[in-house]
């Protein structure tokens, strides 16, 4: 690169002999061996991350040219008032009661579970623990062994908690008697998630144990009436408000809650104090511990949220992303279409002494519903505990957040990082842009053991696979197709 070259040129007659500068600065677009090979030779060089869309496959290429071509206008209309609904609409958290009694269509012998539906023998084994554990907890069997053979013999239903206006963190099995966070929108709109179970030996990190089965009962017999009273008391509170104050406090409102927990038992706490319920002691020192507690109100009020953006149709944005430890599924705003693939890995982690991805059960729970609003990864910039997950520095985590910027089709107005001179988070995962760069949401979560039931045994961080967004896309493409076609008719 430094060395004179000379070239000779003929022009009218004379002879014209240019020299190279030497003084070279590259832009490079595509393969980065390029740009390595300018840099060895001591050059400055800026890279362009291009690569081709959808990695060259002419349906998806086709479907996308069309999307944001000539089937664009409506799309991004659509997807302009998912946006406004996700960042502006305020879920509040109104009520605890037993899900019998509030979740629709939830009743009698059934389990609502985690993720896409499935049947008990495709589950992953600390999922099927906490079944085990609900029907006991339930009084339906007297024993696991009972428990079992019900489940297998398909005496006790088994539904999505999604496809009841519900999300359920990890492998939580919910009962009837189970109390859940109501909360609700302006617009009509309920969801639901279980109160936190707190963590240790507990069946939501996949424990049947006698302890964890009391530990559901504990929730239904005192947890569950205890802060039920105390919301009542206090009135509706605004939980992603909460988590807006959280994310300035170090919070991703998903792997790390502490802050926002204690914001949420600061507002109950002169009613928490003020309660005569004979459990009163226990269940305060129940909360006390559980740095996790603020979790599950975070989800519901994000799935109400969701469930508000979803009720738009013909969009590209994301308003369902579940697992259940098997699969993984999504949906898109304006569609009750499951788009499913395998659960993934967890690849970036941190495990306890003597675990590790052989160990490890596949990415499981409805807890990436705070990823589609603004939360978890989205805010992995402004979390040093997140950071700590995907590579040790903020640096790593601040990619983690501006990698999810680039598929999502806006940021939140509510979700503020001052790290970032206080920019919104992403917010919207555009499924066109995902299939179109290849690059899919990163969600933060908790790490189950596979096969031994002993619960917890890390964090970190899975990446969506991209096979159903490419399903979801041409799904979309075909759906706008026939409603362009009866248009015409």
């Amino acid at each position: 690169m430094t060395e004179e070259v000379k070239v000779e040129v003929t022009d009218a007659g004379s002879d014209v002999i240019p020299t190279l500068v030497e003084d070279v600065a590259v832009v490079n677009v595509g393969l980065p061996m390029f740009a390595d090979a300018v840099a060895a030779q001591g050059r400055p060089v800026a890279t362009v991350d291009w690569r081709i869309p959808a990695g060259g496959e002419p349906e998806l290429v086709a479907a996308l040219a069309r999307l944001y071509g000539r089937r664009s206008r409506p799309v991004d209309a659509a997807n302009v008032e998912v946006v406004r609904r996700l960042d502006e609409g305020v879920p509040h958290l109104v009520d605890v009661a037993p899900a019998g009694s509030v979740v629709p269509g939830f009743g009698g012998r059934t389990l609502l579970h985690c993720g896409p539906p499935l049947d008990y023998a495709e589950a992953c084994d600390p999922l099927r623990r906490s079944m085990r554990a609900a029907v006991v907890a339930e009084g339906w069997a007297a024993t696991r062994d009972e428990a079992e053979r019900m489940l297998g013999r398909g005496e006790v239903a088994l539904d999505a908690a999604n496809s009841h206006d519900l999300v359920v963190p990890m492998v939580t099995a919910l009962g009837p008697s189970q109390p859940v966070w109501v909360a609700a929108l302006e617009a009509s709109v309920t969801a639901f998630a279980p109160l936190n179970q707190g963590p240790g030996e507990t069946p939501w990190f996949g424990r049947e144990t006698d302890t964890a089965i009391d530990r559901l009962r504990f929730l239904a017999g005192a947890v569950g009436p205890v802060i039920a009273d105390a919301l009542r008391a206090h009135g509706p509170i605004d939980a992603l408000g909460l988590a807006a104050q959280g994310v300035q406090m170090g919070d991703d409102a998903h792997i790390r809650v502490q802050a926002t927990t204690n914001l949420l038992l600061r507002n109950l706490l002169p009613h928490l104090v003020a309660s005569d319920h004979p459990a009163r002691v226990e269940v305060a020192r129940f909360l006390s511990s559980n740095h996790l507690f603020f979790l599950t109100a975070g989800m519901a009020a994000a799935r109400a949220l969701a469930g508000w953006a979803a009720e738009v149709p013909g969009s590209s944005i994301v308003t369902t992303m579940a697992r259940n430890g098997t699969e993984l599924g999504i949906k898109l705003a304006g569609s009750d279409e499951w788009h499913l693939t395998d659960a993934p890995t967890i690849g970036q982690a941190l495990y306890y002494a003597g675990q590790g991805p052989d160990t490890s059960a596949r990415d499981v729970g409805d807890s990436a519903v705070l990823e589609l609003v603004g939360l978890g990864g989205a805010a992995a910039a402004g979390s040093p505990s997140v950071a700590a997950f995907v590579g040790g520095s903020m640096g790593d985590a601040l990619a983690m957040t501006t990698q999810l910027d680039l598929i999502c089709a806006g940021r939140s107005s509510r979700f503020k990082l001052p790290a970032l001179g206080w920019r919104g988070t992403p917010l919207g995962v555009d499924v066109r842009k995902v299939v179109e760069l290849g690059i899919t949401p990163k969600v933060t979560t908790g790490i189950l053991h596979a096969s031994e039931g002993t619960g917890q045994v890390g964090a970190g961080v899975a990446t969506a696979p991209i096979e159903c967004f490419r399903t979801a896309l041409l799904a979309l493409d075909r759906a706008i197709d026939r409603d362009g076609a009866r248009g015409a008719r």
